[in-house]
């Protein structure tokens, strides 16, 4: 078994030793950068600001990571060794059973301020369908044992039986899972090839032929919707690693397009051919047929379906023998070009609905802002597309991820529910982005609106690190904002309710939000510092803004309320702040 000592060269342990900005995290760093791995986010303080739960009276609750758009929930324990040891501490991992009872058979109002919250949007998601997966996991940097493995198991046990008992309706898979250093090790290795299925695979082929390009080459045929099954049946999802999105499902409606390519296959299999856009596959390498033997024998190493996941999918929930005649149109694509290969991702997947969040980067308006913010000082911006696992690992500093300035420009411009509830939305629908992405809207604004947010962010962390590490200097006022602070979605309803009152901070009109800035010279670290006295005069204001979480951020009215009352008591306090007022109105721009 490998010691601490023998893998403290393993690259995944180099790259999150390289992630200084998640040192202020202690023990929790490594869970973050686990969920960076799992789940490719790029934007780990944010996700630190809703998911860290760690410190007095956790309840045994490290981290808990709900996202609703992956229909997934991540409750943690984490734990970080600074010494060689063989294994990481058993009674951490039974500790999970105590979280997970708290977290999902107790009574919310038995539960303590820290996690009640955390645990009714937990239970809420789950009711809602928009949890289907429960991932429980115990996080650390030694090898995985057999005593942790049967801790497990138990846990296993617990949240099975309490899902059973409380959300008997709901189909919620759970996954326990030791992720030790042999599990870094694997999805690290995971991020680096797009293409995780690497067997060697001979498949009869009746016809086909080979195109070439200055850096790749392609063979294209017609593979039988049996031989699609098998495979995913065999490799599952690791057969669409470098797709933008897994297969999505299917429901038995005229107008789901992945119902009716199994209507397709099952009734019409001689036309599916034709009916079908088809696959594109990446290899590592193809061997097209012989021209010259009996059988047409195409043969090729490794398989990532780039596009067509939905197909194969489909496909794969089929039920009896698939009819021989069934066929797919299909294209193997091989090449060393790392850059290339990244490109033949992106646009095999950019005429996908469902994708429609990752690829707004050739929308008009994103290529303005990101040569906008390439003028900005220390900003860099990508427009439309998550950073991907390359930003995941390893933090560009200046980077303004493209999610979280979706949901800073929905913060300030009044809609914290939209914020936190639909941040992928923002994106992919169109009367969403349409209001927060205008014209109006520049560089210097998202600077604007994304520095605020992170002064807010920056602002809860401080005041969570102070309770963990020195609770007896808590004032009253100090308890009040931290119990503000632990309810999910304050940071943007925070940043809204700040944002409404920027008339009363100017002493002006302000006709159109979007063209208020800091300019064009400040760079988003220096931005988020301006903003930081502001927050810090009003925050013992933000008791007012409790509200607005009754039944969690879910109303937009009772947030409009809640920010109105804010925004009034702002007004009334207006003489006694009017220095510190001032002085941030020198740095506003107004174009």
């Amino acid at each position: 078994m490998p010691t601490v000592a023998q893998s403290a060269s393993d690259p995944w342990l180099s790259a999150f030793r390289e992630r200084s900005d998640l040192e202020v995290y202690g023990d929790n760093a490594i869970g973050l950068f686990a969920l960076a791995l799992k789940f490719g986010l790029d934007d780990l303080e944010t996700v630190a600001a809703e998911s860290i739960t760690d410190g007095h009276d956790d309840k045994k609750c490290d981290l808990l990571h709900i996202s609703k758009e992956d229909g997934v929930a991540v409750i943690a324990q984490c734990y970080y060794s600074t010494k060689v040891k063989q294994s990481a501490p058993a009674n951490k991992a039974s500790d999970l059973n105590t979280a997970v009872a708290w977290l999902l058979q107790r009574e919310l109002k038995d539960l303590p301020d820290r996690i009640s919250v955390a645990a009714q949007d937990l239970r809420e998601a789950i009711s809602g369908g928009e949890v289907t997966q429960l991932y429980i996991w115990y996080i650390h940097n030694l090898p995985e044992s057999e005593n942790v493995r049967n801790e497990l198991r138990s846990v296993e046990a617990t949240a099975i039986a309490a899902l059973k008992h409380h959300h008997p309706d709901d189909n919620v898979r759970v996954q326990v899972l030791e992720v030790g250093a042999g599990q870094f090790n694997e999805w690290y290795n995971d991020t680096q090839s797009p293409i995780l299925v690497n067997e060697d695979f001979s498949l009869q082929v009746s016809d086909g032929f080979e195109i070439a390009g200055p850096e790749w080459k392609a063979y294209v045929t017609a593979i039988p919707l049996a031989f699609l099954r098998a495979e995913f049946k065999k490799y599952n999802v690791k057969l669409f690693s470098a797709n933008v999105r897994d297969y999505l499902g299917s429901k038995e409606s005229d107008n789901n397009i992945n119902h009716g390519i199994k209507k397709t296959a099952e009734s019409e299999p001689q036309n599916f051919w034709a009916y079908n856009n088809g696959l594109t596959i990446l290899v590592h390498s193809f061997e097209p047929p012989s021209p010259t033997a009996k059988r047409r024998v195409f043969q090729f190493k490794g398989m990532s379906i780039v596009n067509g996941a939905q197909t194969t999918g489909a496909i794969a929930s089929t039920g009896g023998r698939l009819d021989a005649a069934a066929k797919v149109a299909a294209r193997f694509v091989q090449t060393s070009d790392q850059q290339l290969l990244y490109s033949i991702i992106r646009y095999n997947n950019s005429q996908n609905k469902v994708t429609a969040s990752d690829f707004r980067s050739t929308d008009a308006t994103q290529r303005r802002l990101r040569e906008e913010i390439k003028q900005i000082p220390s900003a860099e911006y990508e427009g439309g597309r998550r950073g991907g696992l390359a930003d995941a690992i390893r933090r560009r500093s200046n980077l303004l991820p493209s999610y979280t300035v979706g949901q800073a420009l929905a913060a300030l411009h009044g809609d914290p529910v939209v914020a936190y509830n639909q941040r992928a939305d923002i994106w992919a629908v169109d009367r969403l982005y349409a209001r927060y992405f205008t014209e109006s809207v520049t560089g210097s604004h998202i600077v604007f609106a994304y520095s605020l947010l992170k002064a807010v962010e920056s602002t809860k962390m401080a005041l969570v690190t102070r309770a963990k590490k020195e609770p007896d200097t808590l004032t009253e006022d100090d308890n009040q904002q931290l119990s503000f602070f632990r309810k999910r979605g304050s940071t943007y309803l925070m940043v809204a309710a700040l944002a409404a009152c920027l008339e009363t901070f100017l002493d002006k009109k302000i006709s159109n939000l979007a063209r208020v800035s800091f300019g064009s010279k400040i760079a988003p670290k220096r931005a988020q510092q301006i903003w930081m006295e502001l927050i810090e005069v009003n925050m013992p204001l933000c008791i007012y803004l409790e509200e607005a979480f009754t039944y969690g951020l879910k109303s937009p009215e009772k947030a409009k309320g809640a920010i109105l009352k804010f925004r009034s008591l702002v007004q009334a306090t207006k003489k006694s702040n009017s220095a510190t007022y001032r002085k941030f109105s020198n740095h506003i721009v107004i174009i």
